[in-house]
Order: C-alpha cells, then structure tokens, then sequence
C-alpha cells in the first residue's frame, strides 16, 4: 500500500441545486415507451407504476431532507492506492465497542444501513447491553458512491478488500468483525483473507453462491437448496449479464436518463424483496430506495458501480475458457436452465455454464499481491471455488426469499453458525433492520 499520504478529511454531502434541477427537468422530458397490454411485471417495470414513480421522484421526494439525514452522520474522505474511499465513522458512546465493518451490495450503497446505525452504535435505548456496542465504518465501495472515480481496472473484491484493510489501520483499528450482504458479502470474506489475525468473525447476508462443476456437488442437495440454486438462476437474468459484460455500455443509458436509472434499479427491489403481488414499498419505504437511487444518479455511478461484476465474472475468464467458446451466442449458455428445471438432474446440466470463469482471487492477486490470489483447479473441482477458503469464523443468515445454497457457501466459508428466517429478501438492512440487527448482536456475543 502507498503510505506516502494517510490524510483522512472530514466530508460532507452537499449537490449543487443546478444538479437537483436538471433532475427534475430530465424527469419531465422522459421519452415514454410503449407498453404491451396485461403484461404486469413479466417484461419489466408497468409503464404505470414508472410515471407514477418519477412524478413522486420529481415533486414529493425531498433530496435536501434526505441529505440532511446522511450528513447527521461523521463522513470522511481518504485515498488508498489512488483510490479515493468514502466512508461513515460513527463511534459508540461505550468505549470497549467492537469495530465492525458493514459493506453494502449492488444497487445498494453504504445509506442502506441508515436504520441499523443507532441500534449498533447505541445498543441500550434499542433493546440491547453496552456489551453489544459497535464502533461503525460504512464505506462506499470503490465504484459506488462518493469512492469515485476508480483507479483503475482491476477493481474487484480481493482488491476492494485490501483498501478496507489499510482503512482500519489507518483508523486505529487492530481487532474488529466484518458484515457484508450481495456483492459486499464477495468483500467481506477477502477481508477476512488479508489478516485473518484482525478479524474477529464475518458476518453475511443475501450471500451469493455458485456450483463449480465438481463431481458429485449436487447429489444430496435439499429440496430448500435446489429451490435456491432455481431461484439463483432465474436471479442472474438480465441485470448481471449487463453489468458483468459491458458495464460500460449500459453507462450511456444509466447515466443519461434518470427514468431509466430509476427502472433498472427499482426493478431489482420488486424482484429480490416484494411478494409476487405487491410493489417494492411493500418491503422497502419508498424514500429509502429513492435516496440510494438519487445517490447513484447524482453521482454518475451506474457504471462504475457495474464494474465489480465484470471484475468478478468477465475479466476472469469466465466467458473465453475452452468450454465456453462462443457462450454469448450458444444455447448451452442460458443461466436460467433447461425449461427452468430445478431438479437437482436439471441444476447439474447448467454447473459448467457457471464453471467457465473464476472467482476474483485469480485476477485481483496479479493486481494487488494479496491472498488469495492464484486459482487452482484440484481436488476441489471449478474455477468458481474460492482460492482459499476462508479461516475466519462466518455467520450466515438467510432469508425467506434468499439464494444461498448451505453446501456451496460451506465449501468456501469456515460457517459455524447458520440462521435461516421465515421472511424477508435480499435487503435486510432496509427490509427488516431489527431482524439484522439481533442477528449481528448475537453472532459476535458467540466469539471470543
């Protein structure tokens, strides 16, 4: 890591009102589509729900309050690596605190965490003991956010993970735990392989999981987890071929047109959260989403928040091995599986699409040195499988409506505790914030 400058300066959100009003002009103008008739959700976002959403997004939704609300919150600012990394420090008021970590997904950003702040930092008003206490760092991931622009190619989780690692030197954090959901749950375990003497646990949700091809990995699978492996399948449709292939191409589109911004992104909390009939604020308050949705609009970020997937997933390999030559235009290369067979027969037909590429290790460790960084293809099957499977002690929970298949994430993950709960999706933090919170609370009070 370049040491030569360390500084870290306070940071406070505040867009320029000429920002704000070209939102509001831009929603104004929106070019509609056309829309086929009785469709509903099937073919993407109803052409109703999206003009009533950009009116509300337009004249009701109020960014200043909300901005407020995020600046009520320490921010800080520093360069890593050339990377410039923001983040939230909040400190408890109980001094022994645990340093914990939390590290948002894709499309989320480091404000779904708003409504677990005060419960962790200040566990007693909220139904907890002074021992339950954490000390607070929520970065924007590099690509998201205010971390922009990104240094450079490269950018995956391995590397991502060794920029959190020096920001917890840097804060004077020797000991502390990790939580990460979607793409930050890809973080949150490389973190725990950089110094696995310094993480106390890592905790996960909304963990994504993948088959590798190795024999025999798909015999004795519950019908829970083939289920899962179905839904992961159907999961990867659409939105991560985009982001995991050309990121920058849905950029121009993302970037240029806030309507369109605000419909790829909505999209995903219909999909991972809401009942079949319900709309995304059946789970999630509709001024939650729309302060994560303004942030990446404000910010310019639809693609180089995309970048990781293509870090994870295209820049290594996954489409360019000998078995997958001309993937893009093969049938055998449809994720979603043979006539949506979730058998465990069906899921094993599909394993080698998913076993094309590898996981972030092999490309990050040319970049960043790190662990984790050679792939090998032994014993343990797939270029999917971790380089090195992680040491830390993991949590896990898992929500009603989760993809996380038990064998697959113990195969790369030292679980000792497993909690499964009979609601919720993929954005718990925003979804049911006391649900994760008890469950944080109780997977460290179990580590020494």
């Amino acid at each position: 890591m370049d040491a030569t400058n360390q500084e870290i300066k306070p940071f406070r959100i505040d867009i320029p009102q000429s920002d704000l009003d070209d939102l509001t002009e831009r929603l104004a103008r929106t070019r509609w589509p056309a829309e086929l008739p009785d469709v509903g959700w099937d073919r993407g976002v109803p052409l109703s729900y999206m003009k009533e959403l950009v009116t509300y997004w337009a004249a009701e939704y109020d960014w200043r309050a909300h901005e407020a609300e995020l600046n009520s919150h320490p921010q800080f600012a520093t360069t890593i690596d050339g990377q410039n990394l923001h983040f939230l420090h909040v400190r408890s008021p109980h001094a022994e605190a645990v340093p914990l970590l939390l590290l948002h997904g894709w499309p989320g950003t480091f404000a779904d965490f708003l409504d677990v702040i005060g419960p962790l930092t200040d566990p007693v008003p909220h139904g907890g003991q002074p021992t339950d206490a954490f000390h607070l760092v929520i970065p924007s991931l590099p690509g998201f956010g205010f971390s922009t622009p990104l240094a450079g190619p490269g950018m995956g989780p391995a590397r991502m993970a060794g920029l959190l690692v020096e920001l917890m030197d840097r804060l004077g954090y020797d000991r502390y735990g990790v939580h990460g959901y979607d793409v930050g749950s890809w973080v949150a375990p490389e973190v725990g392989k950089h110094c696995p003497d310094k993480v106390i646990g890592i905790h996960l949700n909304a963990m994504i999981t993948f088959p590798v091809g190795a024999e025999g990995e798909m015999d004795g699978l519950s019908e829970a987890d083939q289920r899962r492996w179905q839904r992961m399948q159907n999961f990867n449709d659409g939105y991560l071929q985009c982001n995991s292939k050309r990121p920058q191409t849905v950029a121009y589109a993302l970037t240029d047109s806030p309507a369109g911004q605000l419909a790829w992104i909505v999209e995903k909390f219909k999909e991972l959260t809401a009942p079949e009939d319900g709309l995304p604020e059946a789970s999630i308050d509709r001024d939650r989403f729309l302060t994560g949705i303004s942030l990446y609009w404000l910010t310019a970020t639809a693609g180089s928040a995309a970048q990781i997937y293509y870090e994870t997933i295209s820049a290594n390999d996954w489409s360019d091995s000998e078995d997958s030559e001309d993937s893009e235009d093969s049938e055998d290369s449809d994720w979603s599986g043979a006539e949506g067979d979730s058998s465990t027969e069906g899921a094993s037909a599909q394993a080698a699409d998913w076993n094309a590429g590898g996981q972030d290790g092999g490309h990050d460790g040319g970049h960043n040195g790190q662990q984790g960084g050679g792939q090998e293809q032994g014993e343990a099957g797939g270029d999917w499988a971790s380089a090195q499977r992680g040491t830390v002690s993991t949590g896990v929970l898992l929500s009603a409506h989760d993809v996380t298949v038990r064998p697959w994430a113990e195969r790369d993950h030292n679980i000792v505790r497993w909690i499964e709960l009979d609601n919720g999706g993929h954005f718990l933090s925003m979804e049911a914030p006391g649900q994760l919170v008890s469950d944080i609370r109780d997977f460290f009070r179990t580590l020494p």
